[in-house]
């Protein structure tokens, strides 16, 4: 190789490395939040309804998701011709599950109650991370079957682990990597993200698929999203328990 090829290349080599470390994290989340829609977009969504249904086991489970800011969760989901809810009014995370044999609202243990109070952030952690106690890391550009993409290693407030690889062209996500505590076991989750489709302005999902040591768990495919719909904060507030009627004494 000449002296002048050589240099060239060393030239190019350097330039590519420049290049790629020139992308800061600022740099990628301000692409993303314009790809989502904008961040102006993204924080002027009050609520949001999303409904589909979801694929576990074998099972087909219908599901109405309501988002509510600044923090409000419920989820209803349609099992055996049963409804489960799940709810987080802000404080407190619940849940009604009539296959537990009783219709009665009980409130969820911390480690439980850590997924229902992560989903009701409306607008995702990635979104003013640090005034919400995280941490999100540049960890680098990996391949996603086919798709170079960036990888920010998320630490949560609640000490749970999120590594979100967002596609280095378009800036959406394309899986996510989820590392869960609970007790002492640690769990491992890969969600893959597709079919976007622009609702109101704003680019979103409209399929996941979730592995578990390489094998599906859960498919889940959204029908509709609606946004900014009215929504009463009663129905993310953990109801009362049914009073039993006592029996009357002979």
């Amino acid at each position: 190789m000449s002296r002048k090829i050589l240099a060239l290349t060393l030239v190019l080599l350097i330039f590519s490395a420049f290049t790629a470390s020139s992308q800061t994290l600022d740099d990628i989340l301000n692409k993303y939040y314009e790809a989502r829609g904008g961040y102006e977009k993204v924080k002027s969504v009050k609520s949001m309804k999303t409904t589909g249904k979801q694929m576990v086991q074998g099972m087909e489970v219908p599901f109405i998701i309501q988002q509510k800011r600044p923090n409000l969760l419920r989820i209803e989901a349609t099992l055996q011709e049963q409804t489960i809810i799940q709810g987080y009014d802000g404080e407190t995370a619940w849940m009604i599950n009539p296959l537990t044999g009783s219709n009665d609202p009980q409130t969820l243990p911390e480690e439980q109650a850590k997924n229902i109070i992560e989903q009701a952030d409306i607008d995702g952690y990635l979104v003013d991370y640090k005034e919400k106690g995280h941490t999100v890391e540049l960890i680098g550009e990996e391949d996603v079957e086919g798709t170079a993409a960036y990888k920010l290693k998320v630490n949560l407030k609640n000490g749970d682990i999120r590594y979100n690889y967002l596609d280095a062209e378009y800036f959406l996500e394309l899986k996510v990597i989820a590392k869960i505590k609970r007790q002492d076991t640690e769990i491992e989750a890969v969600t893959y993200y597709s079919d976007y489709k622009e609702v109101d302005g704003m680019m979103m999902a409209h399929s996941f698929e979730t592995k578990r040591g390489g094998t599906t768990v859960s498919q889940i495919a959204v029908d509709n999203i609606e946004l900014n719909v009215e929504m009463d904060d009663a129905i993310f507030k953990i109801p009362a328990k049914t009073e039993k009627e006592e029996t009357p004494k002979q």
